[in-house]
């Protein structure tokens, strides 16, 4: 079984050898099997990998502006903490923007790895530049005063379609979002990396000419 020092060396291994696809088949494995963000949830820009601890964020459109608009936003910015990966439930609204180019400098200033948002951000250009991983579903120019108020953090969330817990550790590439539960982290790290190994010992048995069958049930991945 892998065993790390701390969350930093377990996140570092996971962004270096793991996939969202392998974590999602560990997840299938252990009966966990609704646990990929939907796929509408897409990095913004090309290469973005993020994995981290949750940290859950919930908001609701509203329609006039109200007093400090932005308040409780920068309250939960500023909670983020090292190796937080911020996860935003917008209820999939299209009326608004929640993420920008400042709030992801203050995310990184607060050692957070990335958000993920079933809604729309902006500042793309930007927060390409900075490589900060952002996931969402779309690109919108809007800013969200009297569009949308952030009115909880810390709590749990329904983001793309699964339930995110606070620490629950979040994981997202090219192919998408998976989220691992708290619970279940000790047994689907090791074992994801474990897969990486055989799967790699199977490319190395079909690039020698080995039929796929015949790797299949030396290996037992695909």
């Amino acid at each position: 079984m892998a065993q790390f020092a701390n969350d930093t060396e377990m996140f570092d291994t996971m962004l270096d050898k793991l996939y969202a696809s392998v974590i999602s088949d560990v997840l299938d494995s252990l009966g966990a099997r609704h646990q990929g963000m939907r796929a509408d949830v897409r990095p913004i820009y090309e290469g973005a990998v993020v994995v981290g601890r949750a940290y859950p964020v919930l908001t609701a459109d509203v329609y006039k502006l109200v007093d400090d608009p932005y308040g409780p936003e920068i309250d939960a910015v500023d909670s983020l903490k090292p190796d937080d990966v911020m996860v935003v439930c917008t209820q999939r609204s299209t009326r608004t923007c929640f993420w920008g180019e400042l709030l992801s400098t203050a995310a990184r200033a607060r050692g957070a790895r990335g958000i993920v948002i079933d809604g729309t951000t902006r500042d793309v250009a930007q927060i390409t530049k900075m490589k900060f991983p952002t996931f969402a579903t779309g690109i919108y120019m809007v800013d969200s005063a009297g569009r949308s108020i952030v009115i909880d953090h810390g709590c749990p969330v329904d983001c793309g379609g699964v339930l995110v817990n606070p620490g629950d550790i979040i994981f997202g590439d090219i192919d998408g979002v998976v989220v691992i539960p708290r619970e279940l982290e000790k047994e689907v790290v090791p074992l994801a990396l474990e897969k990486v190994g055989k799967e790699n010992q199977v490319r190395d048995e079909l690039l020698k000419g080995s039929l796929l069958r015949d790797a299949y049930n030396k290996y037992g991945v695909l």
